[in-house]
Formats: structure tokens, C-alpha cells, sequence
């Protein structure tokens, strides 16, 4: 991944089985009190969430960008990058505020997803590419909804409607390729992995790692009226 890196300072509220179903006690659970209100379990999980998700489509958007033969998937790959870098800032920005700790790495099941598509190309490549992304901002949008709804936050509430409207513009570039397979979306969207926690669980940064951090692309198409609205 590309982009300038900074110090990251450790911090006690990185969750240590954010892939587990939790009960709702858990996730409601305040875990810190800021100025800007009451911190849930489930804010702190969100804002790790859109990171970890971040990473991995940072760089799906940077192979379709080298990888593509169609304008339609180089297009769905700029503006993936250009959402996801703009999201990875306000991430980095709200972390820092609260006093929580990002990853610098996705779960092992998003880098799966990673290193599947790094091994295909042409139609295949496009296919899956936009299918997967697809699917997994379908995703997130639930979880996006009911944090916004529920959290005491105000920063955690500025996120998740930036959160919103950049994942729902990721899926209607997807949908706009003409490569989505629909039929995988509702698999993978209804679907819960049969997974051990570790494997969608971001792995916490190393003391001292350097914070990694994702740069738009250079010489952007995206309206740049997009991201003034951020």
C-alpha cells in the first residue's frame, strides 16, 4: 500500500474479538466517556471496522487500476481508492480523538480476498472484483445504520454518515460496471463465514509500528466536489 506513514500510539481500546457475534450488553457497554459523549464497545468495533475494510479495498482499487482492461472496473478502482482514502483519514482522525487503536493490516479473510484477485485477470478479474466489493459494502451498511442510530457519540455519528454515503457510492459504481454477480451478492450477503474469530479479526499494530496511511490516487477523474464534501 502506498502513502506517507506516521507514529501510532498504543492505546487499551483495540478489541481483541471483534469477528465474535457479542451480546448486546457487550457491544453497549461504555468503555470510555470524551467530551463528545458516551464510547460503546460497538463504536470503538465500528471505527476498526471501517479502517480494516479500507485496507484491503485500498489495494483491490490499486490491482484494478494496473490489473483492468475495461474503463468501467479502472473507474469502479479509482473511485474505491478515492473513497476509501478520504474515509481512512477521517478513520485516523476519529481514532486519534477517542483513544483508539487502528490496524495496519485487514482481517485474514479480507486479505483473502486480496490474494485471490491478485491471482486472476481479465473478464475473471472484473467479475470478482466488483462482485466482492459489492457484496461486502452490503455488507457494512447494516452495521453503518445502527451505529448511527444508536451511538451517544457525536464523532462516532459524523463517521458513520460519512461512512454512508461513501459506501453506497461504492456500490453503485460497482453496480454500474455491469460486472456484479448478483446472484454471489445475496450468497455472500446472507452468508455468515464459518470462521474462527482470529480469522476476522484485524490483527492489532505492532508497539512502535509506523500507522500506515492511504493516499487518494494522483491525478484523480473523481469530482473533487466529492471529497470537499467530506
Amino acid at each position: 500500500m502506498g502513502g506517507a506513514v506516521v507514529t501510532t500510539l498504543a492505546s487499551l481500546l483495540y478489541p481483541a474479538m471483534l469477528g465474535v457475534q457479542k451480546v448486546n450488553t457487550a457491544q453497549d457497554r461504555v468503555i470510555a466517556t470524551p467530551a463528545s459523549g458516551a464510547l460503546t464497545e460497538a463504536d470503538r468495533d465500528f471505527v476498526v471496522k471501517m479502517r480494516a475494510a479500507g485496507l484491503w479495498e485500498y489495494a483491490v482499487g490499486q490491482m484494478a487500476l494496473e490489473k483492468s482492461r475495461t474503463t468501467a472496473a479502472r473507474t469502479a478502482g479509482e473511485h474505491l481508492i478515492d473513497g476509501v482514502a478520504s474515509m481512512d483519514a477521517a478513520c485516523r482522525n476519529t481514532a486519534g480523538l477517542l483513544g483508539i487503536t487502528l490496524p495496519n493490516q485487514s482481517s485474514p479473510q479480507e486479505q483473502s480476498f486480496v490474494f485471490r484477485l491478485k491471482a486472476e485477470s481479465g473478464k475473471q478479474f472484473d467479475t470478482d472484483m466488483v462482485t466482492v466489493v459489492r457484496a461486502a459494502s452490503g455488507r457494512i451498511l447494516s452495521t453503518i445504520a445502527s451505529v448511527r442510530t444508536t451511538t451517544k457519540n457525536s464523532l462516532i455519528r459524523a463517521l458513520a454518515t460519512q461512512a454512508n454515503d461513501t459506501v453506497l457510492e461504492h456500490i453503485t459504481v460497482m453496480e454500474k460496471t455491469g460486472f456484479v454477480d448478483f446472484d454471489q451478492v445475496v450468497v455472500q450477503e446472507t452468508s455468515q463465514p464459518d470462521l474462527p474469530a482470529q480469522d476476522l479479526t484485524p490483527p492489532p499494530p505492532a508497539a512502535g509500528q509506523p500507522q500506515v496511511v492511504l493516499s487518494p490516487p494522483t491525478n484523480s477523474a473523481v469530482s473533487p466536489s466529492r471529497s470537499a464534501r467530506r
